[in-house]
């Protein structure tokens, strides 16, 4: 009698066991839809709000940032100008948004002039958020035509004796003397075009120029720690290093964020064309440092250096996070299991947090841009605690790739 009473009293423990196990999976689905209807809200909300902003620009006055109440805008030379039609056509391809999609055309047909631009190293960033997702999304000759004389134009600031692509020009400035050649850790996000100008051209002088500035900054930006220098000054003459600083950070010492953020999102790209296993490697070496950095926020919203003064009584950057969320994503892609749930739940609870009111600004605010609190070059006092283009640009791209990911996380369960 008592076995019996065991058995049953055992029978049942398992089937309240069993039923709460049921009840919270089925309470887990909703949670995870609910985060997926807030992704799709918010990408309505960026719709509403860059409508605004678009009536607020012309084709040759490109959004920049906006402070003190005033709309802060550039010509197309300036190094931001391909994130706003860039964003308009992922806005565009997220949720079907065609007088975003013709007001991307109208910008790029003042942006194609920039293709002839030798003077910057920025051309990845002007022309391939622009002319690469128009092309990615509707192939065009003429796009192509456009995105391969930039890309011809980009490897003209190659120097085989450095083995790498000059980013700034020589200027006191910059610490650079006229026979030094400035790379800065920014230049790895433009090395994704001239893997396309090889793919579409067949020339793999694209790709190994890229392979070599890739190679000549992990060998030279890096600490031990993996945290990166921003600028490195080479001897042109000799490809030696003879000065590695921080223009934009706390100090030469210190790790700044957005800069980071460049570094993981740049060799997740480098990885993602050549299947090194060194550029795997050095992403998530570069993710380890970000994500265990004792002074990274719970809400995993860096503050503008990750070394910087007073911290927690100082500035955050949401373009740093955004641009964090979206190389994450990527590279949970790429990594073992392990590693990869670590980096997609990162990324998750970045967007999460930068989809909070402390962040996200409401509609009608934030002179039409959506992310609040970003920090551009705050040593030089430039675009402090202000939205930033290029941190709406990846914040939209971080939610696209999350919701692709999401996607195929469930096909393949």
């Amino acid at each position: 009698m008592n076995f019996s009473k065991i058995i049953i009293g055992s029978l049942i423990c398992l089937w309240v066991v069993s039923c709460k196990q049921k009840e919270q999976s089925s309470l887990q689905v909703p949670k995870e839809n609910d985060f997926l209807v807030a992704i799709d809200s918010t990408l309505q909300l960026a719709v509403e709000q860059y409508s605004y902003l678009s009536q607020q620009v012309e084709p040759g006055v490109y959004p920049r940032t906006f402070q003190n109440d005033s709309l802060v805008t550039s010509d197309s030379g300036w190094w931001c100008s391909g994130f706003y039609p860039g964003t308009l056509l992922y806005l565009d391809e997220a949720i079907n948004a065609p007088k975003l999609k013709e007001e991307a055309i109208s910008f790029m047909a003042d942006l194609k002039r920039e293709q002839y631009n030798k003077s910057t190293h920025d051309l990845g960033f002007m022309m391939y958020c622009s002319f690469g997702n128009a092309n990615r999304l509707q192939p065009n000759p003429e796009y192509q035509d456009i995105l391969l004389n930039s890309a011809k134009s980009l490897v003209t600031r190659y120097n085989d004796t450095v083995q790498a692509i000059r980013s700034w020009d020589s200027a006191p400035w910059n610490r650079a003397g006229e026979d030094d050649l400035v790379v800065i850790i920014d230049n790895m996000m433009n090395l994704e075009m001239l893997f396309w100008a090889t793919e579409y051209t067949q020339d793999s002088t694209y790709y190994d120029i890229a392979v070599k500035h890739a190679d000549k900054t992990l060998r030279n930006h890096f600490r031990e720690d993996y945290s990166s220098y921003h600028e490195v000054i080479y001897d042109e003459a000799t490809g030696d290093v003879k000065a590695q600083i921080t223009r934009q950070g706390a100090s030469d010492s210190s790790a700044w964020a957005r800069g980071q953020a460049w570094g993981v999102y740049g060799y997740v790209v480098m990885y993602r064309f050549t299947q090194d296993p060194k550029y795997l490697n050095q992403a998530q070496q570069i993710a380890e440092f970000i994500l265990t950095h004792s002074n990274l926020p719970d809400d995993q919203i860096p503050y503008w250096d990750y070394d910087a003064p007073k911290i927690p009584n100082t500035y955050r950057d949401s373009s740093a996070a955004a641009i964090m969320a979206s190389a994450f994503l990527e590279l949970s892609t790429f990594s073992d299991e392990g590693k990869s749930e670590t980096y997609y739940q990162s990324a998750e609870r970045i967007l999460k947090n930068l989809m909070t009111p402390h962040y996200l600004a409401q509609k009608g605010e934030n002179g039409g841009f959506l992310l609040k609190h970003g920090v551009g070059d705050l040593p030089n006092n430039s675009e402090i605690d202000v939205p930033l283009t290029y941190g709406d640009y990846y914040f939209v791209e971080a939610m696209i790739r999350y919701k692709e990911l999401n996607t195929n996380r469930r096909n393949n369960s």
